[in-house]
């Protein structure tokens, strides 16, 4: 048997207690009272909009599908909230839910036929349409415009910074691979020591067996002071004139950079004879150099590879949206990906607790929240100042912190600053979507929260995440 409300009952939720007795009369007498199942979607984003719903009593999700996946965008118990067929009132042909409507628990709906609630907004309310089609519209172009503004300035700014950041590796890299190629060329010249038969076998195995000690000994080269790398200079150098060896100022810089001593070359003197000793020499040095240059090699792809699992890292690229991940590692890949855009007089600072476990989250979006934050940290401070990363544990929530030594947020613009399109920087800088952004996906999305507490000189966005599984799914 269908249920209907009373006009009495219509009266008590908020979207309706204005109406008269006979508008209120009207939706009861065509309106009825539907169950939903938990777990089962009230309807679904794309299919054509036949219906509005009012919730009456449960829980509901709404969700949007973005590039495949399903993003929740609020859950609610509030009894008298609305959904489905929102914009039925408006001359548009073809009209589909524009989101998808989830029962978590059992759920009860007062449902009015679209076209009905159409109707009844066109006829009692001519002027506020002519405003609301309006607004529509100008918000609908307004926040289009903008929005693809601001992604397509975040992704230049960031590829720029990417870009930035892989070029100096990549270009040690280049460096590195010339001077290897000198030095092997080098080292098959003096190949020519070994095959006109100066060397007898004996000789040849101890300088193979130095030439092996060669390439340890600069795998395995301490990191030395500039002082003490002037003074082995030095004393390498002398070594090398004693012996008649010429250029030593320009092969001692080699010889220390892979760990050799005097008690090394002595071996050398001792294994070749003097008067192969020279030709002996430069070929170890190339040894040793060819070595260090494929340790650079390794060391710059080692960056870029570093540089790229950032950036993936960050985009969350072949990543689930939602999973479980170490909030540290999210902060580190946003750092390394805004390195370009962070003046070098500002000073970073990172306290994490390692101790705080993972969480639940969706990470692309939380990368998103502290690209955010820091960028408003780096631009408050300008060339200087210090940067503050925290992260801590507050009972059953994980609290990342972003501290800035700027000049601070004005008192009577600070409950403002969570708001749409409001902006504190200068015209042109800044579209004021950032922090709205950050709060709709850590509130809305995350159930946490956001705060912040400014003064001159100490200003400080705090970001509260549930330990457990608090995230929409």
């Amino acid at each position: 048997m269908t249920r209907r409300l009373t006009p009495g009952e219509l009266r008590t939720l908020f979207l309706f207690e204005a109406l008269d007795e006979s508008q209120l009369a009207r939706l009861a007498e065509v309106g009825e009272v539907e169950q939903r199942a938990a777990g089962t979607d009230v309807y679904s984003e794309g299919e054509p909009a036949t219906c509005f719903f009012v919730l009456l009593n449960g829980t509901v999700a709404m969700s949007r599908r973005i590039h495949g996946d399903d993003v929740e965008v609020s859950r609610t118990e509030q009894r008298g909230v609305y959904g489905g067929a929102t914009q039925a009132y408006f001359a548009l042909a073809d009209q589909v839910y524009m989101n998808t409507l989830r029962a978590i628990t059992d759920a009860e709906f007062f449902v009015l036929p679209a076209d009905v609630m159409a109707a009844s907004v066109r006829e009692w309310f001519p002027m506020a349409m002519h405003l609301l089609e309006g607004l529509f519209v100008g918000m609908r172009a307004s926040q289009t415009i903008v929005g693809e503004r601001e992604r397509l300035l975040a992704l230049g700014s960031l590829s720029a910074g990417l870009t930035h950041e892989l070029n100096n590796p990549a270009a040690a890299a280049v460096r590195a691979t010339s001077a290897l190629r000198d030095r092997v060329a080098g080292m098959r010249n003096k190949l020519a020591m070994i095959a006109d038969g100066r060397l007898d076998g004996t000789q040849l195995h101890d300088l193979v067996e130095l030439q092996e000690a060669a390439v340890k000994r600069a795998a395995t080269a301490p990191e030395l002071s500039a002082l003490e790398t002037s003074d082995a200079e030095d004393v390498i150098a002398g070594w090398l004139d004693d012996h008649d060896i010429t250029g030593g100022w320009d092969l001692a810089p080699t010889l220390v950079a892979g760990s050799v001593e005097i008690t090394w070359l002595e071996q050398i003197a001792d294994a070749v004879g003097e008067d192969n000793l020279e030709p002996a020499v430069r070929w170890l040095t190339y040894t040793i150099d060819t070595e260090l240059l494929m340790g650079e090699i390794e060391d710059a792809v080692t960056r870029i590879s570093g540089l790229v699992a950032a950036a993936k890292q960050y985009s969350q690229l072949d990543r689930a949206p939602y999973q479980t991940v170490d909030v540290h590692d999210l902060l580190i890949a946003t750092l390394t990906m805004m390195q370009a855009k962070i003046p070098p007089g500002i000073r970073k600072v990172k306290e994490f607790d390692r101790t705080l476990p993972k969480i639940p989250a969706y990470a692309a979006e939380l990368n998103q929240v502290w690209t955010n934050l820091i960028d408003n940290a780096v631009s408050a401070m300008g060339e200087s100042g210090t940067l503050t990363i925290r992260t801590s544990r507050e009972e059953d929530r994980l609290l990342v912190e972003v501290g800035d030594t700027g000049p601070g947020i004005a008192p009577e613009v600070r409950p403002r600053i969570f708001e749409p399109f409001f902006t504190t920087k200068p015209v042109g800088e800044g579209t004021g979507l950032g922090l709205d952004i950050s709060y709709r996906i850590i509130v809305n999305k995350h159930h946490g929260d956001i705060r912040v507490d400014s003064v001159p000189g100490d200003t400080r966005f705090r970001v509260y995440l549930p330990i457990t599984d608090g995230a929409s799914v």
